[in-house]
């Protein structure tokens, strides 16, 4: 008797750990389909299976491997204003610009909120030589094909959205006080208003970010709205995962068009960067956009 509770033990901390154990690129946690671990044009990125199944669009969640950075940003940084020199963090943007297969990468200064902007190509101009930055926000969306719209990560989560009936693509950059703020949900229904899309036609991925097993926040009562606290587990720490799938389940898109990856970055350094994992570090980058 003694030795199946044993067993049963094992097997228990086996799954809670199975995000730890698991290489990134073979993982796929119970309920949750594999991501799509790529390599092109010298770069690595990850796909969700739900949106490679759409021929019209691209999209890739970049890890942090193959760029020309060094130090604390090895090797494919694509912040700016972190300490990275401007002309490697430059090269990196153009490695995965080639990867994706688009010169038309758009940016966002972002700043943590739940502002959603929208490109209209005919109202944006490049100048050619900055780094194109549509405003600041942390929300882009499109209906522009060839336009490719990218968000920088080091915890935070990417959430990418395609309506595949109307062709519009969002990219959205939620950390943890953008999801207290909703700003998944804001995004849905700008899509809704200024599109017209159906959230009923809309595919999600959620990218990887800080997992429940590392989402600590010790003043949590002071930080978070009480009634994000039904999303705590084990000690302090929360699942933001969920909160986003649920924040967009309750906009309308289906739960069974939303893909988790379940990859936590604290957890996987070697391949993402983490500030909560390495403090000073960079930023990878994850992109979308409609081929033309």
């Amino acid at each position: 008797m003694y030795y199946f509770f044993f067993v049963f033990l094992s097997f228990r901390a086996f799954v809670i750990n199975w995000h730890k154990l698991v290489p990134a690129s073979q993982r796929s946690v119970f309920g949750c389909k594999a991501m799509i671990l790529t390599r092109k044009n010298e770069a690595s990125f990850y796909r969700f299976e739900n949106l490679a199944r759409f021929p019209e669009i691209r999209h890739g969640i970049f890890t942090r491997r193959f760029g020309c950075s060094t130090g604390p940003f090895e090797s494919l940084n694509v912040g700016f204003g972190l300490g990275d020199e401007a002309p490697h963090v430059k090269e990196n943007r153009r490695i995965i610009a080639r990867a994706i297969g688009s010169k038309d990468l758009i940016y966002a200064h972002q700043v943590h909120g739940d502002q959603v902007l929208i490109l209209n190509p005919e109202k944006f101009v490049s100048d050619g030589d900055s780094e194109p930055v549509l405003g600041t926000g942390d929300a882009l969306v499109t209906d522009s094909p060839g336009k490719f719209l990218a968000i920088q990560l080091a915890d935070c989560q990417s959430i990418l959205l395609y309506d595949a009936v109307r062709r519009v693509i969002a990219n959205i950059h939620s950390g943890w006080r953008s999801s207290i703020k909703n700003i998944a949900g804001r995004t849905v229904h700008v899509m809704q208003k200024q599109f017209k899309c159906r959230s009923a036609d809309m595919f999600a991925g959620i990218g990887p970010s800080l997992g429940p097993c590392c989402a600590e926040f010790v003043h949590y009562r002071k930080e978070i709205p009480e009634i994000f606290w039904q999303y705590k587990t084990a000690g302090d720490h929360f699942d933001f995962w969920t909160i986003s799938r649920d924040q967009l389940a309750a906009a309308g898109v289906p739960r069974e068009n939303i893909e988790v990856s379940n990859i936590c970055t604290r957890c996987n350094t070697e391949v993402f960067f983490s500030y909560r994992g390495e403090g000073r570090t960079g930023r990878f980058a994850s992109v979308i956009g409609l081929k033309k």
